[in-house]
Formats: C-alpha cells, structure tokens, sequence
C-alpha cells in the first residue's frame, strides 16, 4: 500500500502529521502545496480545505490529530500513546489543549511576525518550487493576507500579545511537567512530547529540521525568537527534536 503525505511546507500542524510518520518509521510520498492554492486540491481529495492529509492507498485521513491515531492503529511500534490508561487520558488531555487552545494563539503571534513580508512568506513556503513560482506566489500574496488574519483571528496587537501569554504558558507549562523524567507524561516519549514540541517549534527554529524557516528573518518573527530565546523550555524543543524526531523512513 502507497502512503502520500499531502502538506504545507511549514506549518506546525502538518509538521505534527510529519513526525508521527517519521518516528513510526512509515516510508511514503510527500506533496507539497502552497497555501490558498491548495484549497480546490484538497477539496477535491477530502471535501475539505484543511491540511494535512494523508492518502492510505485509496482512503483519505485529514487532521493532525486524526492522523496520529491512524498511525498508531495501523503501525503499533514504536508506540505513541501510552499503554496505561491514566497516562494515555492524561497525554490525549496534553495534546488536545495545545491543538485547541495554546496553539492557535501561538500562531496567531508566529503568523502576525511573518505574513508582511510576502517575499519571505514565498520561500518558507515554497522553497521546494520553482524560483518563478515562488515569485508568482509572492506577487499574489498580499491580496491573501487580509484572509489569512482573519482566518487565524489577528484582529490586532491585543491578539498578537495574546500569542506570546499563550506562548509562555505553554513554556512555563513543560518546564514543570518535564522536571522529574525530561518527558510531559509518564517517563517515555508520547503524543503529549510530540505535539508539544512540534507546536512550539517556531519559537526556537530547530536546525535542520522541517520547521526551520529561512534566514535573515523578517522584523516581527526576529522579535518572537529573541523574546523566548533563554527560556530553559525552549532547550528540551531542541533537544526532543534532536534525540526523537530524526527518525525517517525511507520513500
């Protein structure tokens, strides 16, 4: 059976897809879409326009969470959900509350330091396209950008602010629960450690990773960076990018 991730190039919640696939070992395609145009690609595949999506042969699973559990009914080793009950419900709770409450505020702030700069966007987004293509999209870009705030409800600098409170809850949040064994929940890597990380993975910009975006960074993303450079939670991103994300299979 063929495996086809379908994905923006950056973007935490398909880089959440990315990392379950990688770390169960699961070799498969990869097709890159740039935001707005995917839209009909994905509507036609799904009848929906969110990414990820990921093609098991002939069925469509889109979602990040969704897909994680897929991942783990079809691929059982290396786990990702706890065996145990009670740790399980509690890293479900962990991931739930980054997808739905502390991650769109921190994009809201990760997007609100990125989107002015159009040309920037281009390459982050498609540094796999064409330079013509990336230029096109770039040229374009600006008459998408009142979407894109009002799809991720950047109504201001209060929502910006809101971003980074959220981003520094989230931080706060996993220097505590990592200080007895280095993990969120349980002692082992999980669900919980994954979507943690990859959430808030544009805070720090891991090298040489999917989530790293391409430098000099514009003005406001520069700030988000500096602003959460010496929180000792940014260290254990780093670190869990370095010692659990790696892992990949081959196409």
């Amino acid at each position: 059976m063929d495996i086809e991730l379908i994905h923006f190039l950056y973007s935490p919640y398909n880089e959440k897809a990315r990392w379950g696939l990688d770390f169960k070992g699961v070799a498969h395609l990869q097709r890159s879409l740039l935001p707005g145009p995917h839209m009909p690609v994905v509507k036609r595949l799904t009848g929906q326009t969110g990414t990820p999506v990921v093609r098991f042969g002939d069925s469509y699973v889109h979602g990040s969470d969704r897909i994680l559990e897929e991942l783990e009914r079809r691929f059982p080793d290396p786990p990702l959900f706890p065996a145990d009950a009670e740790v399980r419900r509690e890293a479900v709770e962990i991931e739930a509350r980054i997808d739905d409450d502390w991650g769109p505020r921190v994009r809201c702030a990760v997007l609100a330091g990125v989107i002015p700069d159009a040309r920037y966007v281009a390459r982050m987004f498609g540094h796999d396209k064409p330079a013509w293509l990336q230029a096109c999209y770039g040229a374009t870009f600006p008459f998408a950008r009142g979407l894109i705030r009002k799809g991720n409800a950047i109504t201001g600098p209060d929502s910006i602010s809101d971003g980074y409170e959220a981003a520094e809850a989230a931080l706060d949040f996993v220097a505590e629960k990592t200080r007895a064994t280095g993990f969120l929940v349980g002692d082992a890597f999980s669900v919980a450690d994954l979507s943690v990380a990859w959430m808030l993975a544009p805070l720090c910009n891991p090298p040489d990773s999917s989530m790293a975006r391409p430098q000099p960074y514009p003005e406001g993303l520069a700030k988000l960076l500096d602003h959460f450079h010496d929180h000792p939670s940014v260290r254990w991103i780093l670190d869990l990018y370095a010692t659990h994300r790696y892992r990949k299979a081959a196409a």
